[in-house]
């Protein structure tokens, strides 16, 4: 069977776009990400706890753009570009902080493109976080897609979409092949970013869609991609609650949900994370369930741990009392 043709990844060159259909702010916002990109901005997003240890030991200085857009540190107006400066005004992405201005967004580099998301730390419910599981979750979905077999998808859906990036990796990757991406997320913020950074990276055929899970998704879906969240947060913060049994009931729900959608040859991508309790993966018994109550549909699927040991810290909260470690894993499922 003839493999899928993947494209090396070029230069962002983004196409024109309907200007009047955002808000001021938006338009502002993508203005910034260009801006940014012409003077060369880049940064790599890392861990919170990470994060905090980089700022806690920075000096009093004149601020860069990396410490304005990318370490979220607070500044003074001179220390910016003019044209930059109005910018952030004119998106009203500004505050104070002790007498000093704040950026209430930050950009990250991904796939050659920058990506718009919420400024550190994430507090808010309706924070759009950015991190290492993101580039990790690039890596699977890459790693797959080279070996799907027959014919491209036409029909992609980001589930919990974020900031966009598992479907603009996948649009982009899939460019000449014409398909659609819908960018779904319950969070309106994420989808104000998600619309901003796809018009950015340029993809041509996509949609933003308020929907819980697969609920406001019409069939036939080819491929359904995925990076929910995987922890108990005590806040429930959308980016990072993943509720259910130990922070697996989005990602449960996810397959089961996949399982029943997914056209015929589709297949899910699932980058997610699970406790692993007495050396068992609990995700993995729970996908066993899933998918032997789904057996009136072929499938087959790949699973795999990724990284053995993620979040350490969140094993100091009383509901990771019997949890021994946190692994993130790969998911790949096709329906026959």
């Amino acid at each position: 069977m003839e493999a899928l043709e993947i494209r090396s990844r070029a230069s962002n060159v983004a196409p024109p776009f309907p200007r009047s259909t955002m808000c001021e702010e938006d338009q502002a916002l993508l203005s910034l990400a260009r801006v940014l990109e012409r003077y060369g901005y880049r940064f790599t997003c890392i861990t919170p706890d990470t994060h905090a240890r980089v700022v806690g030991r920075r000096a009093e200085a004149p601020r860069s753009l990396r410490d304005v857009f990318g370490w979220s540190l607070p500044f003074e107006e001179r220390d910016l570009p003019i044209e930059i400066m109005q910018l952030l005004r004119a998106s009203d992405s500004l505050s104070r902080e002790d007498g000093r201005l704040k950026s209430l967004v930050r950009f990250a580099t991904f796939d050659k493109t920058l990506l718009l998301h919420s400024a550190w730390p994430t507090t808010s419910n309706d924070s759009v976080f950015f991190g290492p599981d993101t580039y990790r979750f690039a890596s699977l979905l890459e790693q797959a897609l080279v070996k799907w077999p027959g014919p491209a998808p036409r029909i992609v859906v980001d589930v919990g979409c974020g900031t966009g990036a598992g479907g603009i990796l996948v649009g982009r990757l899939l460019n000449a092949h014409r398909i659609k991406v819908l960018f779904i997320d319950i969070n309106e913020q994420a989808l104000r970013y998600a619309r901003i950074n796809a018009l950015h990276a340029g993809l041509e055929d996509f949609s933003c869609v308020r929907s819980d899970v697969l609920s406001g998704v019409e069939d036939p879906i080819d491929l359904i991609i995925a990076n929910p969240p995987y922890l108990l947060d005590p806040q429930e913060r959308a980016y990072r609650h993943g509720g259910g049994s130990l922070g697996t009931g989005l990602s449960v729900r996810i397959i089961e949900e996949s399982m029943r959608r997914l056209a015929p040859g589709g297949q899910l991508i699932l980058y997610t994370a699970s406790p692993i309790v007495n050396g068992v993966d609990t995700l993995e018994q729970q996908l066993a369930a899933v998918t032997n109550a789904a057996s009136h549909r072929p499938f087959s699927y790949e699973y795999r741990e990724i990284d053995p040991d993620v979040f350490g810290s969140e094993l100091e909260h009383a509901a990771y009392a019997g949890v021994e470690r946190i692994a993130v894993v790969g998911l790949v499922l096709r329906i026959a």
